[in-house]
This record gives structure tokens, C-alpha cells and sequence, in this order.
């Protein structure tokens, strides 16, 4: 099964299936030296960590880091780290009754068709369980990325029907149907107000009426879809290449890696593909300095980042999950002998996946982000000569 490694410079492999006796990663490129603490990424862990509350899955795990290489001292030695948890609250025998059989929206036909093999507990290698792994991974990239003051935020911005409101800057309006946060040059919203609501939605109107509605469609048996916002701040200009390797692309493929999500919009990118030039263009600012590389502008329609390359202002996207397909209302499906069969859950699930995800999404942002930082300095030769030059 190839496809369980991500970049190039700063590279992250994940292993371990839902079932299975841990979850772990490995990762490559990390500076020697840098000082990792391991009470962070335990941190971060714990704000992936299912069983929080009403709003998450039953499932109960610890979700306890072990470093097993890579580490000495407190400081990262450059060789390979290895980061694992322990799953053990697994409850195997809550699938025995899919072993055989096609859950609708989920990897079973698929994995069946590429591998002619699957594990059916919980997903397996499929599982959502594997996103703890990126989120150590994360922990580590942020870890980097802070020494040199870039920070990675995220945030529910909706559940279902309801979408939180964006702070409107004083004399500023939105053009064409642009969301708000075009206009901010910093993140609009501090980690307190984002971690102060159990959906991590910031905008505590909007969060109540989220958390209700989860628990609307949690006793029908049914769960629900909602988008997570991504933001970077303090990113330098020049990061990404025009063609292949442009940064919002391997931005994608990194949302677009994790279980769920079925959209990724940069920017105001939907809303700029039905407007004009002339509401969405973002102006360039007189600079403060003569300095042409340290520009501002008016707005940030793109999101940060043109021609595949960061311009310097903040980055921010948005990434749309669906709803858990595993719910408790009878499905219509087929087993592996082509039989009709009526699907019905009863193993442990969310009822809307986007409150765990967002650490997931901060920390997928960080790896390529903390990729690309690493890339950075052998594309200009000036750059490449200093660091190499002999006192």
C-alpha cells in the first residue's frame, strides 16, 4: 500500500491502522538541535483526542505519546523521529457484523477494488484514527515553524446550516460575496476564543446554534457536514514555485489527504470565480520602505498566495467535510456476494467530525508549510552563497 508519506524536505510517514496495537509516525528533515517538548505535541493530541464531549465519538482513548528515536536531551538529533500512541480502547467486535458487507460513502468498495483485501474494524488503515499521526507531525512542524514566527490557527466556521460571523473592520465592506476575512491582516480571532467553545467556533452566537444542532441530528441517528478555516500568520514572501510544486497544490493535497474533507477553496476562490476582476483584485499598498519584497495589500482575496508563490500576507482557506457516513439510520447497501442488505451503526462515531478536525487541519498546514520553509533558501543563489560562505 504506497501513499502513507508527505513531503519532501520536511517528510512525515504515518502507520498503524484503527485497530491495531498503536498509531504512529516518522519523521524526516527536522533541523538537529531544535528543542521539542513533548508535553506539547501531547497538547495538541489531546485536542484531536475523541471522547471530549457529547459532540465527539465514545470512544475513549488516552492517546499518550512515546518517542521512541530521534530525540536526546530534549533536542531533536536530526536523525529520523518516531512518535507512537497506543490504541487501547478498540472495540473490534463492534464491526464483526461489516466484515462482509459494503458500508455506503465509506472506503469499503474502494479498498476491496485497489486490494482485493480489507480491514474492517473501524476502517482500518481508511480510519479517521490516522489523523492523530499528522497531528504529532504537526506539533513537530509548529514547533519549527515558531522559531521563526509563523503560526498556524484554525477554526470551525460552520456546521450544517449555520456559519459563524467574521468581525467587519471599521469603514471596510465585503465586494461580490466574499466572506470577510479578505480584510484582515492578522488572525481575526485569538486561540482563547477559538478553544473557549466545545465546537471550536469562535463566535459564541453561531457555536450555540451549532451545538444544537448537532444534537439535533445526533438523535435522529443522523450526522452532519461543516467547513474548518485554516490561517497562517507570519508568513514571508516567496515561498512555493509557478508550476508543479506551487504552495497552495501541495496545500490541497494535504487538506484534501484527510478523511472527510470533499472541498478546499483558497482564499475567496469560489466567490472570485463568479466575480469580476475589478471586485477582486487585491491592490498593492505604498510600501513603508523602498524595500519592493516587503509589500502590502488592500485586501487578500488570494488567499495569500500568488502564482503559486506566498506574497507575504496571510494565508487562509477553507476545507468543507461531510458528514460522518456512519450513522444509526437504516442504509440501503449490497454485501461482498452482490446480496441486498439494510446497514444500520452500532459502533462509536461522531456525529460531526469538524471540532476534532480542526487541529488536523492546523497541523497538515504546518507540514507543508514547514516543507516549503525548508526548501526556501537553495532557490536563490545569494541565499544558497551566504549560507555556505567561509569566515
Amino acid at each position: 500500500m504506497p501513499g502513507n508519506s508527505f513531503g519532501r524536505n520536511f517528510r512525515i510517514t504515518s502507520f498503524g491502522e484503527s485497530h491495531g496495537p498503536v498509531i504512529g509516525v516518522v519523521v524526516d528533515g527536522i533541523p538537529a538541535g531544535l528543542v521539542l517538548d513533548l508535553n506539547k505535541i501531547q497538547a495538541q493530541l489531546d485536542r484531536r483526542r475523541p471522547g471530549q464531549s457529547r459532540m465527539t465519538t465514545a470512544r475513549n482513548e488516552e492517546d499518550r505519546v512515546q518517542c521512541l528515536s530521534g530525540l536526546f536531551e530534549g533536542r531533536c538529533t536530526g536523525a529520523p523521529l518516531t512518535l507512537v500512541i497506543p490504541n487501547r480502547d478498540a472495540k473490534p467486535e463492534d464491526y464483526e457484523h461489516l466484515r462482509d458487507q459494503i458500508r455506503p460513502s465509506h472506503a469499503d468498495f474502494t479498498v476491496m477494488a485497489r486490494y482485493g483485501f480489507r480491514d474492517h474494524r473501524g476502517g482500518g488503515r481508511s480510519s479517521a484514527r490516522e489523523t492523530a499521526a499528522r497531528v504529532m507531525a504537526g506539533a513537530v512542524a509548529a514547533t519549527l515553524l515558531e522559531c521563526i514566527g509563523v503560526h498556524c490557527y484554525a477554526w470551525v466556521h460552520s456546521v450544517g446550516p449555520h456559519a459563524l460571523t467574521v468581525p467587519l473592520l471599521s469603514g471596510l465592506a465585503s465586494k461580490g460575496t466574499a466572506s470577510g476575512y479578505e480584510h484582515h491582516r492578522c488572525c481575526p480571532f485569538t486561540r482563547e476564543q477559538i478553544e473557549a467553545s466545545p465546537l471550536r467556533c469562535p463566535d459564541s452566537h453561531a457555536s450555540s446554534l451549532m451545538e444544537a444542532y448537532i444534537d439535533e441530528v445526533r438523535s435522529a441517528g443522523d450526522s452532519s457536514g461543516g467547513t474548518v478555516v485554516g490561517w497562517c500568520q507570519g508568513l514571508p514572501p516567496g515561498l512555493g514555485d509557478p508550476v508543479y510544486d506551487r504552495l497552495e497544490a501541495d496545500l490541497a493535497k494535504a487538506i484534501l489527504s484527510i478523511n472527510a474533507v470533499k472541498a478546499f477553496e483558497l482564499g475567496s476562490g469560489f466567490a472570485m470565480s463568479a466575480g469580476r476582476a475589478s471586485d477582486f483584485n487585491d491592490a498593492i499598498l505604498a510600501a513603508d520602505t523602498k524595500e519592493w519584497s516587503s509589500v502590502e495589500t488592500l485586501t487578500n482575496h488570494s488567499g495569500g498566495i500568488q502564482g503559486g508563490i506566498s506574497n507575504g500576507q496571510p494565508l487562509w482557506f477553507k476545507a468543507g467535510f461531510k458528514a460522518t457516513a456512519t450513522v444509526a439510520i437504516p442504509q440501503q447497501s449490497v454485501d461482498f456476494q452482490g446480496n441486498a442488505v439494510k446497514l444500520q451503526a452500532h459502533g462509536r462515531h461522531d456525529p460531526c467530525v469538524v471540532p476534532r478536525a480542526v487541529p488536523v487541519v492546523e497541523a497538515m498546514m504546518a507540514v507543508v508549510i514547514a516543507d516549503h520553509i525548508l526548501g526556501w533558501p537553495a532557490a536563490q543563489l545569494s541565499v544558497l552563497l551566504k549560507s555556505f560562505a567561509r569566515p
